[in-house]
């Protein structure tokens, strides 16, 4: 069964670059039907889709965040990265990542919280100086 695990720095300067991992076993990321996906819950909010990358290797990004937002994968190493360009203070959350089936994606793109697939138990990014 796939299991997946956040990894990165727990804080940001501002204007830096948030940069975190997802290290995938049990499963493949090329795996077909399968797109892989960070979301993030800032305190007080609700779950927000950022983007994913399909097992094909293509990418989709939230257009809220697309303007500094860059998801890249290592098939290697069976992992895939978030970068967030330019953070500010409004970036602290708990990072997520997912694997959701393609089925999914509409859901997660408008209703995270409601979508089913295997999710990492998140990590902590705050964004202080």
């Amino acid at each position: 069964q796939a299991q997946l695990q956040e990894s990165g720095p727990g804080l940001v300067k501002p204007s830096q670059t948030l940069s975190l991992t997802c290290a995938v076993s049990g499963d493949s990321i090329t795996s077909p039907g399968y797109y892989w996906s960070w979301i993030c819950q800032p305190p007080g909010e609700d779950l927000e889709w950022l983007g994913y990358i399909a097992y094909s290797g293509s990418v989709y990004y939230s257009p809220v965040f697309s303007s500094r937002v860059s998801i890249s994968r290592d098939t290697s190493k069976n992992q895939f990265t978030l970068r967030l360009f330019a953070v500010t203070p409004e970036d602290t959350a708990v990072y997520y990542c997912a694997r959701v089936h393609v089925d999914q994606t509409p859901s997660l793109r408008s209703h995270p919280s409601k979508t089913t697939g295997r999710w990492g138990q998140g990590t902590q990014v705050t964004v202080s100086s």
